[in-house]
């Protein structure tokens, strides 16, 4: 019997080798969940990693946001230091008390020993002096303020953008999830069926292998029948097997797929009908670039784009700031800082304009590098267009085709089971023989796959053609 597209787990079974480590702790509490296919959604968006991790991506946007923004607040700081100087810096400088005091003899008419008087000397040498003192401190409080900067102003502009765009990502993240979450919640609802069908086939083998013992045993059957009702019995009671341990599997998988513990008993509640899958997807034939999440992210990473090109033309003008500064300082021999001493006081109030004049080009490469990104963005965006119309139509026509197979494999499935109930009625009353039979059930049986294959195929469709259309 063919399984319903085994290869269709969404990747989900090779993340299984870590069940093991996850199944070993059976002493924690097992809870039961009956879920529909929203509320798995909703678990989902609370408790798997990537979700939650890309919200938090969101909050260090926030706090990267008011980081940028303590940039137009005043910045204050305080400081306070000590200096001890081992050895008093010495300077040699040119001898400036002598002369001093031979003007003063000279005006005073003083004489040398030979009674002749006193002459200023040409060269009065070099005097080597010590300046400041063992130790010293200061103390004081500054302030520096941005007046104007054009790029600071372009940056609290974008902030909200930035926020936007980390939270659409978080959108894509979890719209994909939600794909996800429902291509395999529908396999698994999907397999109940096929589970229950083959349920239905197994009833119906021991049914004709009680009845071929019986004839056997009349004499008017041969042993050979029997084995052969035996082997196909066990051929279907393994392939159930073997399906049951792959919806175990599938269980598995969607539980690491939402967060859940894998200890946890999950149960879902929804079921696909006919009528779910149709449910008048296609009559809404229209759709808007913009519900698609992908293009929200890339308009918002246009826009980003965009304030890049405004901040660095805005580099071009002047920026203005204003810096302030009050200190006090003092000087001793000794340190007794807190005893009586004369502390000196030092402020100053500085406004600053910074006037770019030139930068060998390099702001105009730039402005030149961040227009070149807005056109690659923009060429991407067109693109994008494109891909989401292939994608509209493809998804369309693939789930168009998916209803017509479900309809025709589902009529085939009924015209199979009246084949097989006519042909049993003539093996019955002995006018067919067991190759008939045996054939009649194999196609029913494959007719039964099929027809749950093409359910499954429907439902997976439908989910592919609303997310195309971004009404996921």
């Amino acid at each position: 019997m063919r399984n319903i597209k085994s290869n269709k787990w969404l990747a989900m079974l090779l993340l299984l080798p870590g069940l093991a480590m996850a199944q070993a702790d059976s002493a924690k509490t097992i809870t039961r969940h009956e879920f529909t296919v929203q509320q798995v959604v909703d678990y989902a968006m609370k408790n798997n990693v990537n979700v939650k991790n890309a919200l938090l991506q969101v909050k260090i946007q926030e706090q990267q946001n008011r980081a940028f923004t303590s940039a137009a607040y005043p910045h204050i700081n305080a400081s306070l230091g000590t200096t001890y100087n081992p050895a008093v810096a010495t300077q040699v400088i040119p001898n400036f008390i002598s002369p001093a005091t031979y003007q003063v003899l000279i005006d005073q008419g003083v004489k040398d020993g030979s009674g002749n008087p006193i002459q200023m000397p040409n060269d009065f040498g070099n005097i080597a002096a010590q300046f400041g003192t063992k130790f010293s401190a200061s103390a004081g409080i500054s302030l520096s303020q941005i007046l104007f900067d054009g790029q600071v102003f372009v940056g609290l502009m974008a902030r909200d953008a930035a926020i936007k765009l980390y939270e659409k990502t978080a959108d894509v993240t979890s719209e994909q999830i939600k794909a996800n979450i429902y291509k395999v919640y529908y396999q698994l609802t999907v397999s109940k069926t096929q589970i229950e069908m083959l349920d239905a086939i197994i009833a119906l083998t021991e049914k004709n292998l009680r009845d071929t013992r019986i004839i056997y045993e009349n004499g008017f059957r041969e042993k050979l029948d029997v084995d052969k009702e035996t082997v196909r019995l066990a051929n279907l009671q393994t392939e159930k097997q073997k399906l049951l341990n792959q919806i175990s599997n599938g269980y598995y998988a969607l539980k690491l797929l939402i967060g859940m513990p894998i200890s946890d008993e999950l149960v879902l509640t929804d079921k696909v009908t006919e009528n779910e899958v149709k449910d008048g997807v296609l009559e809404a034939n229209n759709y808007k670039y913009e519900d698609r999440k992908e293009y929200q992210q890339a308009q918002i990473s246009k826009q980003l784009l965009e304030y890049n090109v405004r901040r660095y033309k805005l580099s071009q003008i002047p920026t203005v700031s204003l810096n302030a500064l009050y200190a006090k300082n003092a000087q001793r021999d000794k340190w007794n800082f807190f005893g009586r001493g004369d502390w000196f006081s030092v402020s100053n109030i500085n406004l600053n304009v910074s006037i770019p004049i030139f930068n060998g080009f390099f702001t105009k490469s730039k402005i030149q590098e961040a227009r070149i990104e807005v056109d690659k963005v923009n060429n991407q965006i067109e693109s994008m267009k494109l891909w989401i119309d292939n994608d509209v139509v493809a998804a369309r026509n693939n789930y168009r085709n998916a209803i017509a197979t479900m309809d025709y494999q589902k009529k085939n499935m009924e015209l199979a089971e009246k084949i097989y109930q006519q042909t049993k009625k003539k093996y019955e009353v002995g006018t067919g023989s067991q190759i008939e039979i045996v054939a009649a059930q194999t196609e029913m049986k494959s007719a039964q796959t099929n027809y749950v294959s093409a359910l499954y195929d429907a439902i997976i469709a439908k989910v592919d053609y609303l997310k195309a259309t971004g009404k996921l």
